[in-house]
Formats: structure tokens, C-alpha cells, sequence
């Protein structure tokens, strides 16, 4: 998504889901702040001191059965459809739909040990709502 993403994540074996997203939010804003500020010049309208990447709070959802990881996974592919951002969920470049669907990896890091299964219909069945 252009302004927010989703995360399907486990618990983490140390710490707790809050510092899993703060240093996940750190380190990207440090990352696009440095490269925004080093190309900045004078009168530019960015004020490299003074932007904040992120809103201070991200949402959770404890999804503890199959059947909630499955809704879940589900809402997060067909999003970037349901925006009008692109014509299907296998579309989306930082999606992890095709590796559900097809098996195929992608730009989105998948823990092959214990994936989420997504279930249903494949793809060409899909019609979007």
C-alpha cells in the first residue's frame, strides 16, 4: 500500500510484536531519511529534522485459529485490489500471494518452516469483491 502495509507475523521468541515493529519502523525511516536528507538542497521544503515516517501506533489482531490466519492472509492479498491498485491479488509486486498460490518466492520474506496455508479457490476462481 502506498501509505500503510500489513504483517502477518508470529510471536517472536524474544521480546513482544510491539519491538518487532518498532525496530521494523526504525530502521526504515532511518533508512529514507538519510537518503532524503543527503539529497535535500537549500530551499527545499523537507525539514530532515522535523518528519516522522510513521504514526505512533500500528493495530494488531491475535488471529489464534487456522481459520483467522487464513481471513487474515486473505484481506492483506486481495487490499491492493479492493484500493484499485492493481486488477488482481497476484498483481501486487510486495504481495506474498504468489508464493501462497504458485510456490514461487517473491520480494516478501515467507518463513517456509510454518507458513500460514492459504485455502479456497486458486487465483482464476478468485472474484473480487
Amino acid at each position: 500500500m502506498p501509505e500503510h502495509f500489513h504483517l502477518l507475523i508470529t510471536e517472536p521468541e524474544r521480546g513482544t510484536q510491539s519491538t518487532v515493529m518498532q525496530v521494523l519502523k526504525q530502521r526504515f525511516a532511518r533508512r529514507i531519511l538519510r537518503s532524503k536528507c543527503r539529497n535535500s538542497g537549500q530551499g527545499e521544503l523537507w525539514e530532515c529534522d522535523r518528519v516522522h515516517v510513521w504514526q505512533r501506533r500500528f493495530y494488531d489482531f491475535m488471529a489464534l485459529s487456522e481459520k483467522k490466519k487464513i481471513e487474515k492472509l486473505r484481506y492483506i492479498h486481495r487490499n491492493p485490489v479492493k484500493r484499485g491498485l492493481v486488477a488482481s491479488p497476484e498483481l501486487w509486486q510486495w504481495s506474498s500471494f504468489r508464493f501462497y498460490a504458485f510456490g514461487e518466492p517473491g520480494p516478501v520474506f515467507i518463513d517456509t518452516k510454518k507458513p500460514a496455508e492459504m485455502r479456497g479457490p486458486r487465483p482464476a476462481d478468485v472474484v473480487s469483491r
